[in-house]
């Protein structure tokens, strides 16, 4: 009689473990595109987001042509990085456009006013009362005439340059006292009027 062995009991196989998701261009480009989104939404910092953003693009892009090619998971990360990337360049974007408004808004306001100085503006001076003696000082601010008067009325007409339109008139009424009323003419509108009486007073008219 055969004396039977039992058989050895089967050996069971592993189960399979599922590969965890991995996709590192895509994370680093998720991590670049969340972090340049918000640096590029606050304006003037907003200008160190271009980097972040442009390489969140390239890096998220290069993750998901290694998804497509069955080299990475994670496929969603990739897409929500480069979704935040594209959004975060295109406020950088619009920062440059409001920035080279901006520049040119002020560059035209810099024209306007240089070409404002240097128009002449075609300006009366004059000055009426009973004064019989008055020092006047007119023209340009920074380069005025000088005359004693000894006759009112006084008038002068010449063409002044300036931001100050018409320059300034100033008086000294002399010792002997009296009243003295000066008016500016600008391009043929007032632009002031001021009166003073007694001796050595001083009185000025402005441009405007």
């Amino acid at each position: 009689m055969s004396q039977q062995f039992p058989h050895p009991p089967a050996q069971q196989q592993p189960l399979p473990v599922a590969a965890k998701p991995s996709n590192g261009l895509g994370l680093t480009g998720f991590i670049l595109g969340l972090v340049g989104l918000v640096f590029s939404l606050i304006p003037l910092v907003g200008v160190i987001a271009w980097p972040l953003v442009i390489l969140g693009v390239i890096f998220c892009i290069i993750g998901l042509v290694k998804v497509k090619n069955k080299t990475a998971t994670n496929k969603g990360l990739a897409i929500t990085g480069l979704v935040a990337s594209v959004v975060g360049l295109g406020m950088c974007v619009t920062w440059v456009v409001i920035a080279g408004q901006a520049i040119n808004e002020v560059q035209d306001k810099a024209t306007e006013l240089k070409n404002e100085w240097e128009r002449p503006a075609k300006t009366v001076y004059e000055l009426t009362g009973t004064a019989k003696e008055a020092d006047v000082s007119y023209g340009e601010v920074l380069n005025p005439k000088q005359e004693t008067v000894t006759a009112l009325p006084w008038k002068k007409e010449m063409e002044v340059k300036g931001v100050l339109k018409g320059g300034t008139l100033m008086a000294t009424i002399g010792e002997k006292g009296g009243s003295l009323t000066c008016k500016m003419i600008v391009d043929g509108k007032v632009v002031d009027t001021k009166t003073q009486s007694g001796a050595f007073k001083v009185l000025t008219c402005q441009g405007k």
